[in-house]
């Protein structure tokens, strides 16, 4: 994909959610985030989206910051796509009093660490540093932060160290994001450091993939987990009938929000 296909996709990506995160877009073209934010800057000087500190939105948004004033981090990942918070919502749903869940690293995953900072009495492994950050407000939870080596990109533990702090643990749940989703690959994604992934889906009894409906038919470089490890989805009610069907194929469980 070139620069000038990428920018497209990114105004397409804008208009059909509402706002989009650097993050999530450098994830999502396997680009870095310097390179994003220059095209965002073009994009804004064409007057095609409005930048916000982390993001951007439609022209004239209200969720729009300017660019030289501080978005909070609970309210930037607020700006993002609904549906990523209706999902955080019905992954924090799935979670009583007295489970041990693993979070994976991610903008979704962080929107569910910001629904489970509510709760008591649970325990939270994690590899991501934000997430961390956000549950360590809450006393009541016994927060677990796996060691290892920082990830700049993605602001995650990762390496030999992170993925020997999990063995032996056992949890109920484990919650991944990813790049991509099909029926045939399971989930993927254009980012290096994702060993930890399939490290954290052994030590969980049940692991749940959040996504949105736009990864589908999506494939990243490399695989994060097979469809026969995964035994739930969590996606948006825009799904086409057609990702539905062949999801259904596989037997995993399908939520749509």
């Amino acid at each position: 994909m070139n620069s000038f296909e990428r920018r497209n996709k990114i105004v397409e990506l804008v208009h059909s959610q509402g706002s989009v995160l650097v993050l999530d877009l450098s994830n999502a073209f396997g680009t870095s985030e310097v390179t994003i934010r220059a095209d965002l800057r073009l994009l804004e000087d064409k007057g095609l989206v409005t930048r916000f500190h982390g993001g951007a939105a439609k022209p004239g948004s209200n969720l729009a910051e300017a660019d030289t004033q501080e978005v909070m981090l609970e309210d930037r990942y607020k700006l993002a796509s609904d549906p990523k918070k209706r999902i955080a919502q019905a992954a924090a749903n799935m979670i009583a009093e007295g489970m041990t869940v693993i979070l994976d690293s991610g903008s979704t995953t962080l929107l569910i660490a910001e629904e489970l900072v509510k709760k008591t009495n649970i325990t939270v492994i994690t590899n991501s540093l934000p997430a961390a950050f956000t549950l360590a407000e809450n006393k009541d939870i016994t927060l677990v932060v796996c060691g290892g080596t920082v990830r700049h990109k993605t602001h995650s533990m990762h390496g030999t160290v992170a993925e020997q702090s999990l063995h032996g643990i056992s949890a109920d749940l484990m919650f991944v994001g990813a790049d991509g989703i099909d029926a045939t690959n399971g989930i993927t994604t254009f980012n290096e450091g994702y060993s930890i992934s399939g490290v954290m889906a052994s030590a969980a009894h049940n692991v749940i993939a959040v996504l949105d409906a736009t990864k589908f038919n999506r494939r990243g470089f490399n695989q994060v987990l097979p469809m026969n490890k995964i035994n739930c989805v969590i996606t948006d009610s825009s799904i086409s009938k057609q990702d539905v069907a062949a999801l259904e194929k596989t037997g995993v469980e399908l939520r749509t929000v």
